[in-house]
């Protein structure tokens, strides 16, 4: 079992079943790459798209790294004042919009290939 699917199964209930959905949605289906970070899954391509935050009020959040510079065109992804990060909370798995859910990350995951971030330190002037 990998580090990721231990922090899943520490989790019971609706929780447990949202967390193992949405992983196997962004390991199987979208081939990204998981590793804890900061207590929790992170899912990355060349750099992290998104992460699962298990919530105090028992839902799941799906949130993205770079949220805000996601088109945002469905209404559903909710900065919850945070300037970078944007997510969408889950109670049970079929509170997902699967379509929307796909369309976002896909989005994502294009962001992600095709913007350059490097740290304002490393960059060539």
């Amino acid at each position: 079992m990998t580090e990721v699917e231990n922090y899943i199964h520490q989790f019971e209930g609706q929780q447990h079943k949202v967390l193992l959905y949405l992983h196997r949605l962004l390991t199987n289906e979208f081939n990204l790459t998981e590793k804890i970070k900061f207590k929790i899954p992170f899912y990355y391509g060349r750099t992290w798209i998104c992460f699962l935050n298990a919530t105090t009020n028992n839902k799941v959040e799906l949130a993205f790294t770079k949220g805000n510079e996601l088109s945002n065109e469905q209404g559903i992804l909710e900065s919850k004042g945070r300037k970078q990060v944007y997510g969408l909370e889950f109670e049970k798995v079929a509170d997902i919009p699967v379509p929307l859910i796909h369309e976002i990350l896909h989005k994502a995951i294009l962001l992600d290939q095709k913007k350059s971030y490097r740290h304002p330190k490393h960059s060539k002037q």
